[in-house]
């Protein structure tokens, strides 16, 4: 017998009955404002397109690696879900099965709050997943995903979404972000897509492919990139293009927060080494970390908000990711420093008034010790929100209570749902302006905000911080 599925309107709130009676009042202030999305993985294909988004496991089981790491985890073959390059025999029907036969091992998680919400308000079911109804949520969501009103463009529209930003690498010819742009031009649609500048594939040596990256950087931009002033250049060029197609921001994931500032000839030798390929793993950290601090001096001069995300041991799972290839889940966060990593960098740029540097990290340990007081202190700093592992109720409490009292709200940038998973972006918005709501009120039951403080924070923080941050 299935259970009904719903969303109590309480959810995410305080417990204690006057605190959550002011969080309700203040989300209701802010539950309907426009998204901004200013980074995210959803494929920009979809929204030049705008063709019918598959079937339900092709939208919300196969690209969302929250969901399927979980299933990995307990001994679902990923092959069996249509996760990687080989899906001979994939059926897409049974692959959802698979999903509701496991759905208990969500319980209590993020994705288990994000896929209830995405059940209920965008589709209309009232029951719960499980493997009695598994067949009814496939023809559901695969008949509605048919139709008109579920094309990408169309639910960009519906959720509210003022802009949405996607990530491409300098070698992509961005057409489909040309193609958005003469719809818009042309009054087709108003929707809103920019792109965001990730040259890791050209500036991390130990990414595969990198020298071939290199030779067809080179094509693209008619610079030696096989120098080091023609490969600046190059990255100069690229960015300059990435900005034309609406670019306000660059991304940089690197291994380690690590910067330099290596003298011009140095830099210039230690780039002949690294296109030769004859460097060290030491010498590849050295590198990118030079090349951060030469993306911020090009944010100097051309404006893009420079974002950092470090932490993160990609590909932890060698025999995965030789069968499956990259963003898999079987990435792991590392203890990261920023203290002395940043240094080299913010002593050449840590005042310059037209830099913006937004930092992320997956090591909580650092929120109070080193992250809020850097902010806190240099003008080119404000702190990205919780992030990956750490993008849940939980994750967003222990961010705002770690560091709020020294970086306060406006060093910080609102929200950023970072996420491949499109229907799951009103959803993570919606659970951090609830998470916000709850902290700001427990804030004002305490006498350590106004009323009307605490409403115009709840706007920030939703919408306004992150707008202004990534001058959209």
């Amino acid at each position: 017998m299935s259970r009904p599925l719903a969303l109590h309107p309480d959810r995410l709130f305080p417990a204690d009955p006057a605190t959550r009676t002011l969080a309700r009042a203040l989300h209701a202030s802010v539950a309907d404002l426009p998204i901004i999305s200013p980074h995210g993985h959803t494929d920009p294909a979809w929204y030049a397109d705008n063709a019918p988004l598959g079937d339900a496991t092709d939208l919300l089981l196969r690209p969302d690696h929250y969901v399927f790491r979980m299933l990995y985890s307990q001994g679902v073959a990923l092959g069996a879900l249509g996760v990687g390059p080989a899906r001979a025999g994939y059926d897409p029907r049974a692959a959802w099965r698979i999903l509701a036969d496991h759905w208990h091992l969500f319980r209590g998680t993020p994705s288990r709050m994000w896929l209830d919400w995405v059940f209920v308000e965008v589709f209309g079911l009232t029951e719960a997943l499980d493997a009695t109804t598994a067949g009814r949520y496939f023809d559901t969501i695969t008949d509605a995903l048919a139709t008109p009103a579920f094309r990408p463009r169309a639910l960009i529209d519906r959720f509210g979404i003022e802009v949405i930003a996607t990530t491409e690498s300098p070698l992509d010819s961005l057409r489909h972000h040309a193609r958005i742009r003469a719809d818009n031009q042309a009054g087709v649609w108003a929707g809103r897509v920019v792109t965001a500048y990730r040259p890791d594939p050209v500036i991390d040596p130990e990414f595969e492919g990198f020298r071939a990256n290199l030779d067809r950087l080179g094509e693209l931009t008619g610079e030696d990139c096989l120098t080091w002033p023609g490969y600046l250049a190059a990255h100069r060029q690229r960015r300059a293009f990435f900005a034309a197609h609406g670019a306000t921001s660059t991304d940089h994931g690197h291994p380690t927060a690590q910067t330099a500032d290596l003298p011009r000839g140095e830099a210039a030798a230690l780039f002949d080494r690294v296109v030769r390929g004859v460097f060290t793993p030491t010498e590849a950290e050295l590198f990118r970390a030079q090349m951060l601090t030469e993306m911020a001096t090009m944010s100097c001069d051309d404006g893009l908000v420079m974002q950092i995300h470090p932490g993160s041991f990609r590909n932890h799972n060698a025999a995965l990711f030789a069968a499956m290839g990259r963003d898999k889940g079987a990435d792991i966060p590392m203890r990261t420093d920023y203290v002395h990593a940043l240094k080299p960098l913010l002593d050449r740029h840590g005042s310059a008034p037209d830099l913006s540097i937004i930092l992320f990290t997956l090591d909580e340990s650092v929120y109070a010790r080193e992250l809020a007081p850097l902010a806190g202190h240099y003008p080119c700093l404000k702190l990205g929100p919780a992030w990956w592992f750490h993008d849940s109720p939980e994750g967003m409490r222990r961010f705002r209570e770690a560091t709020t009292e020294t970086a306060g709200f406006y060093n910080t940038v609102g929200f950023n749902d970072d996420t491949r998973a499109l229907l799951s972006i009103p959803a993570r918005h919606d659970m951090a302006r609830r998470i916000d709501c709850g902290f700001l009120a427990r804030l004002v039951i305490e006498h350590r905000l106004a009323d009307w403080e605490a409403a115009e924070l709840a706007h920030e923080l939703a919408y306004g911080l992150a707008k202004r941050a990534y001058k959209l």
